[in-house]
């Protein structure tokens, strides 16, 4: 329609409706014993600022610290998506996390309900059922009796006399005794010979136990996801914390690269985990995975040290993405999908993990993911770099190290993480083609 102007006279500017108010989105921190990754993604997520949507509406995304109280059922919830790192042996936060997933809709990175029922021994039992490269694990019953007044009368009965050290030599030494719910290394021992067996067995009390095997490798990798990204990093369980992650280029080989990264999202994928670690032990093109059930992994700026700055911009634009895309929580998991491949005789084992993968990045929004990034969070990279070259990144290093090491070490320890650190930033620059 066109307006009609009378001559000698000027239109009246036509009225704007009112700009819409920002959509405000808050996400929740649920944290145990850390400062340094959640000051970090504290601030970087304050490097983030409003983001315009192909709507119209502008969003802004801020975060706090969750408490711990008493709560109702029906009691509303505030924080629009949560970052667990307690529910794993707190289970007051965890029941909690139930509730605001099942009556409020809350995102939850982390499924407390998997991580409860899918633990490590369920893991297992899934990625074997996939056709993945697990070692032969065994299953031996508890050493000391459980706490159950029925105990002795079902054991006298039912519980068959079985020859630990028969099933050892069977599996060959060294070889792994570990928690079929483990993590973070609690009760990990390595068996070199019958002594060993019987001290670890003697003082797994009542820790229900897996043997086992181990594989001759070249590398163990240590696979990081975060939603659809993967770090793949080199690591080295015998050495102290901070030198566990070397800073390695393309240690792996291509194939296995890709096995690594695959693995760690499949994983991930199948049992609802988007902030998950993956351990794996690679010889040539071969990769065994041996633990991938990790509710709180690591992302200390002292163990990842290099590799912080991207763990937590990657934890940030995860967040982001699926707060301001309304990204909804999934709490069946479709794992009928998988088996479906995995039964599939007409697929080598290659194809199968193709197949795998491209389910997995399909419930991670992988290609939306990075298309919506790139679109809305592409200033991210030069403000992180800036970030970590500044007097707040040094600050947050230099409290974690005070927090973490006696007063003689803490200079040997900044210069130590300070050049790991720097040596990050030259080569995001030369990525980013940044001066």
């Amino acid at each position: 329609m066109t307006e009609t102007v009378i001559p000698g006279e000027q239109a009246a500017p036509a009225a704007q409706a009112p700009e819409a108010p920002p959509t405000r989105h808050l996400i929740g921190l649920l944290l145990g014993a850390e400062e340094d990754w959640p000051t970090a993604f504290e601030q970087v997520l304050g490097l983030v600022g409003p983001i315009r949507t192909d709507d119209g509406l502008t969003h802004e995304v801020t975060s706090e610290r969750l408490t711990i109280e008493p709560f109702d059922l029906r009691q509303p919830v505030r924080t629009g998506l949560v970052i667990d790192r307690l529910a794993y042996w707190y289970y007051h936060p965890r029941e909690w996390l139930k509730k605001a997933a099942l009556v409020n809709g809350t995102y939850l990175l982390n499924s407390p309900f998997t991580f409860q029922s899918m633990e490590k021994h369920s893991a297992y039992c899934a990625m074997i059922r996939l056709g993945l490269k697990v070692p032969t694990t065994i299953l031996v019953p508890y050493k000391n009796p459980v706490d159950n007044v029925r105990w002795a009368y079902t054991s006298a009965r039912y519980n068959r006399p079985f020859d630990l050290k028969a099933i050892a030599n069977e599996l060959g030494y060294p070889l792994y005794m570990k928690p079929f719910d483990g993590g973070g290394w609690r009760g990990v021992s390595r068996i070199n010979d019958e002594q060993d067996l019987e001290r670890a067995y003697d003082q797994s009390g009542e820790m229900l136990m897996h043997l086992q095997a181990t594989v001759d490798y070249e590398h163990f990798a240590r696979a990081l996801s975060i939603g659809p990204e993967t770090m793949v990093m080199d690591f080295r369980p015998d050495q102290p914390m901070h030198q566990r992650y070397a800073v390695s280029y393309d240690f792996l080989t291509p194939k296995a690269g890709k096995q690594a990264a695959a693995i760690s999202r499949i994983v991930n994928a199948f049992f609802g985990w988007e902030f998950n670690s993956a351990e794996m032990l690679v010889t040539g093109d071969d990769v065994y995975p041996i633990d991938y059930a990790n509710a709180c992994p690591d992302v200390a700026v002292t163990s990842l040290h290099y590799y912080f700055p991207w763990a937590i911009k990657a934890l940030v634009r995860w967040s982001v993405y699926c707060i301001v895309t309304g990204r909804r929580p999934r709490v069946d998991l479709e794992t009928h999908r998988y088996f479906e491949v995995a039964d599939r005789a007409d697929l080598t084992d290659d194809e199968k993990l193709d197949a795998y993968l491209a389910l997995a990045d399909a419930y991670l929004d992988r290609d939306a993911y990075f298309a919506w990034c790139a679109r809305h969070l592409g200033h991210l990279d030069e403000a992180v770099l800036e970030w970590v070259q500044s007097d707040a990144f040094d600050k947050l290093l230099r409290d974690t190290v005070q927090a973490t090491y006696p007063a003689h070490e803490q200079d040997q320890f900044m210069a130590h993480f300070g050049g790991l650190v720097s040596l990050w930033v030259g080569d995001e620059k030369a990525r980013l083609g940044a001066r």
